[in-house]
């Protein structure tokens, strides 16, 4: 059946989190997040998200909501799709004229991800299909296409008082997950870090996959004192050990010391991924579905990777509702070769969910792929509706 986009919906909404959320990156206490709902001519709704970090891209959440009704013509969108490749081709055609020529690349990428999620969704629904079967179709993600019928997610420990630390890795240990990340960088000294990941690690067990995540806090000195002190704990893998400024000193940094890098602030695009490849900074990226631009541009980076002899992980920005938690649910169990899978931490993150289903990982950290059409999930506008600060529709000729 042949169908178009004919309306879309943009809201900015700004959604509460149950708890703090702290590292050495910045502080959580709600996040603002963009949806956007896409309706096709059937009548047919689909629903999107990206979050706009300003650190990582350089603009805000409301500086994207201005932008797009400034300069972005929606009528591109208006194109009829018979089929799933009619579909991936709109979406890979949107674009985004930059406000000024010092945009950082991939400046666009949460309005790109809330766009093209609206629009996966609503075709799927409206074909009876999951997200997934147009994944299946992306050629350029073909060389690691191998779903699965299920997923374990990772664990995470924030910074917060050594009691309830300890108090989460034992909880973490006798639930069963096998991979856990711990938040550093936030610490005064070298040797109180090093005092906490020990301290932890005894309590998670010598058997849990351990790595840390510096937000890059550290500089090239502390990092080279710190890694070296962590080496005999069996840690995995270090994320984003020094600043973004410093990432010349992660070739010298990699050489020195025996813990795999894992770079994440950096690689928000496909050049920044060959790059990284090209001067060797690495072993690891961390591709999120919102900063590397949606579910397409994410697919093509972790094929890439992989090509590059690079491994990856998926993972997540706090603030996640239930549709990005999707997103990256079909991301997770429809590619290979992921080391660790970050997110659907809803029912953790929220209060109450602006979507129906709650789709939290399980016991262990095991989640089910999402066969339902579409994402597989449904948006509650009545449960959205007190945190939306801005609202603007358009309707497409």
């Amino acid at each position: 059946m042949t169908m178009r986009v004919v309306q879309l919906t943009v809201i900015l909404a700004q959604l509460p989190l149950r708890l703090r959320i702290k590292h050495a990156g910045a502080t959580y206490r709600s996040s603002e997040n963009l949806f956007v709902c896409c309706q096709l001519s059937d009548g047919t709704v689909g629903w999107g998200e990206g979050i706009p970090r300003e650190k990582f891209l350089g603009f805000s959440a409301r500086q994207l909501w201005d932008y797009f009704w400034r300069d972005f013509a929606p009528e591109s969108l208006a194109e009829p799709c018979r089929r799933w490749g009619d579909v991936l081709s709109l979406c890979e055609s949107l674009y985004f004229r930059a406000p000024s020529s010092e945009c950082r690349s991939g400046w666009e990428h949460p309005l790109r991800c809330a766009l093209e999620l609206a629009i996966l969704d609503a075709f799927g629904r409206a074909w009876g299909e999951p997200v997934s079967a147009a994944l299946r179709e992306f050629p350029p993600a073909a060389t690691i296409f191998s779903p699965r019928k299920s997923v374990q997610y990772s664990a995470t420990i924030l910074r917060g008082d050594p009691l309830f630390e300890v108090a989460c890795a034992l909880a973490i240990r006798l639930s069963g997950f096998r991979h856990c990340k711990v938040k550093v960088g936030t610490e005064s000294t070298p040797t109180r870090e090093v005092r906490r990941v020990k301290r932890l690690r005894r309590f998670l067990g010598r058997a849990m996959d351990l790595r840390v995540d510096a937000n890059g806090a550290w500089t090239l000195p502390q990092a080279r004192d710190i890694l070296a002190k962590l080496a005999g704990l069996s840690i995995s893998c270090v994320e984003d050990p020094v600043a973004v400024a410093d990432l010349p000193a992660l070739k010298q940094l990699r050489a020195e010391i025996s813990i795999p890098i894992m770079l994440d602030e950096y690689i928000v695009s496909c050049h920044d991924l060959e790059q990284a490849v090209h001067e060797r900074w690495c072993d690891l990226i961390n591709i999120r579905i919102s900063k590397c631009g949606g579910l397409l541009r994410s697919s093509k980076m972790a094929a890439l990777a992989s090509r590059g002899g690079l491994g990856f992980q998926l993972g997540c920005h706090p603030g996640e509702s239930g549709i990005l938690s999707a997103a990256g649910r079909h991301f997770a169990t429809t590619f290979a070769g992921m080391r660790y899978v970050e997110g659907s931490f809803d029912r953790f993150l929220f209060r109450r969910l602006i979507t129906q289903e709650d789709i939290t990982f399980s016991r262990g950290g095991w989640a089910p792929a999402l066969e339902r059409p579409g994402l597989g999930i449904t948006v509650l506008r009545s449960r959205l509706a007190p945190y939306i600060l801005r609202q603007r529709t358009v309707r497409l000729l």
